[in-house]
């Protein structure tokens, strides 16, 4: 008897040893209906292995470790040399390199390449999301680099590799490269025309030497960086390199790291350039134009990050809520808590559906698809702005289907409660992205046109749809002092456009919750007001993560 106060009963097994890939069937669903037939096959099995990776017991322990032991900023070196380095655990160094392996900054080498790189990013953001900055940033590099051809000769297969170098060594020497971003200063935040880092030209031509700052400058172990300063012909864009051809570091004085509230293994710094020599991306004056596709491809990924955040904590939440039992029941047959985990599935299986039909634009915008281009310029601000504003609620609740477990550092639930209002920060903020929407609808009727047809796609198959089409079809046609409603219109577009999305893909089941909920106002404002004649057992069983 000595020991049967310590018999644990009652308790779901870690959700561990599994496919994450194949156990998400919005995910799977919407890779084989954005790849081409003759990929798919290839495609599969390569994000069958990379799930099976997220899903092992290794991975979680590198998640757990990166944010346990954050990174250490080291000025100096023991000698008094400034050397201005971040070392990180080896947790860190084993994820990123899994990552890029894994070819989460490969999507332009290989067709299908941006679904392809979706869905193993919004997998990867599931094990540890603070390597998913990297691997971002480094991703969205490459077409801004494209500006200028002699720049993405010599840097864009480095980016584009899947080897993982972390050395700090001269480009030509390095297989892989990683890129980071600084855009943003103390006095400007979000309007970077603030900026005040200047940029003198040097004798070499597209040569610059920049002082300054920047208040957050991302992954400052990177080998390069994208940068905005303020040249004679105005706010331009350059590459400034970690180590100069030469083998010598360049100026690059990291003053501290960033302690944030979450992404606590990713490094975030606060830098200086005193004499840094940088090379010119595009034209002088054309600074924002000329990043303006990295920050699109940075956007699309806070969306896939939040859709990734979302529905692990769902997987989590339906894991938990199959074995723990209540009040002589299972939780999840249980009608109250089936129907807040059916909410929770819809808004998560919404995201992605969303994410990964962003992903499919993109890949055919780089194939020359004007209209596809066109759609993104609008869906891309409303998606990143709806769906990482939801992020933080789903998770909050789906921690809250755990109980206090869920509340205990060991669940890992707290880590993605702190993740999980990151992307709605980054790469700008709500307001931002709902100003940009409204640019897009005043200046480029194209991308209006295309979004409507997207939308337009699912008319006459759900009256709720049909009438929410109708209503913002109202509100489209005057955009007089549009500024004050600008989050609710951006909010109706996101709404309306996965609504048109589930009810073309979805299972009629998760098409009808959401449509009652998020469009036919037969919702309420917390998760779990589901109308409960829907067939949430459905949904729920949809959502259970995969063995």
């Amino acid at each position: 008897m000595a020991g049967s106060t310590h018999t644990v009963t009652n308790q779901a097994p870690p959700l561990v040893g599994h496919d994450v890939f194949t156990g998400d069937r919005a995910l799977t669903a919407a890779v084989e209906r954005h790849l081409a037939p003759e990929l798919r096959e290839e495609a599969l099995a390569e994000l069958s292995g990379l799930g099976r990776s997220c899903g092992s017991l290794q991975a979680q322990e590198w998640g757990e470790q990166a944010n346990t032991n954050p990174p250490v900023l080291r000025t100096h070196d023991r000698y008094g040399h400034r050397v201005d380095e971040v070392d990180f655990h080896p947790a860190w160094h084993r994820l990123l390199g899994k990552g890029v392996a894994a070819g989460l900054t490969a999507a332009w080498t290989r067709p299908g390449g941006h679904v392809r790189r979706a869905a193993g990013f919004l997998m990867w953001t599931q094990v540890e999301a603070g390597n998913c900055c990297p691997l971002s940033m480094t991703h969205a590099a490459v077409p801004a680099l494209r500006a200028d051809p002699d720049l993405a000769a010599e840097w864009e297969p480095r980016l584009t590799s899947q080897v993982y170098d972390r050395e700090l060594r001269p480009a030509r020497l390095k297989a892989g490269a990683l890129f980071g971003m600084g855009m943003t200063e103390k006095q400007g935040g979000s309007d970077v025309r603030a900026n005040t880092t200047s940029a003198r030209p040097l004798a070499e031509d597209g040569t610059y030497e920049l002082t300054g700052h920047k208040w957050f400058c991302s992954a400052p172990m990177s080998d390069g960086f994208l940068v905005l300063a303020r040249a004679p012909g105005g706010l331009t864009c350059f590459l400034v390199p970690r180590v100069l051809a030469d083998g010598t570091r360049n100026v690059f004085l990291i003053q501290r790291l960033k302690d944030k509230l979450g992404n606590r293994s990713n490094a975030s710094a606060e830098v200086e350039f005193d004499g840094t020599w940088a090379r010119r991306v595009g034209e002088e004056g054309r600074g924002v134009p000329t990043i303006i596709d990295m920050v699109a491809a940075t956007r699309v990924d806070c969306v896939l990050g939040s859709a990734g955040l979302m529905r692990q904590a769902v997987a989590q939440a339906v894991h938990h809520c199959g074995y723990r039992e209540a009040f002589g029941a299972k939780l999840a047959d249980q009608p109250l808590m089936r129907n807040v985990l059916a909410d929770l599935a819809i808004e998560s299986e919404a995201a992605t559906t969303l994410a990964l039909r962003l992903a499919a634009a993109q890949d055919a915008a780089g194939d020359g698809d004007e209209r596809e281009r066109a759609l993104l310029r609008l869906a891309v601000p409303a998606a990143k702005y709806w769906v990482t504003k939801r992020c933080a609620p789903v998770v909050v609740e789906a921690a809250e289907c755990l109980g206090g477990n869920g509340y205990v550092e060991e669940s890992g639930m707290p880590r993605l409660v702190r993740e999980s209002p990151l992307n709605s920060i980054w790469e700008g903020a709500g307001n931002v992205q709902a100003l940009d929407v409204l640019r897009a609808l005043g200046r480029e009727p194209l991308a209006t046109d295309a979004y409507l047809a997207e939308v337009g796609r699912a008319r006459g198959a759900d009256h709720r749809l049909d009438a929410a089409i109708r209503g913002l079809l109202t509100e489209l046609a005057d955009l007089a002092d549009a500024e004050g409603r600008a989050r609710r219109l951006v909010e109706r577009l996101a709404l309306v456009l996965q609504g048109s999305l589930l009810v073309r893909y979805a299972p009629p089941e998760v098409a009808d919750a959401f449509c009652a909920a998020r469009l036919g106002g037969d919702g309420g404002a917390a998760f779990g007001t589901l109308p409960p004649t829907l067939d949430l057992a459905s949904v729920v069983e949809r959502a259970r993560p995969g063995a």
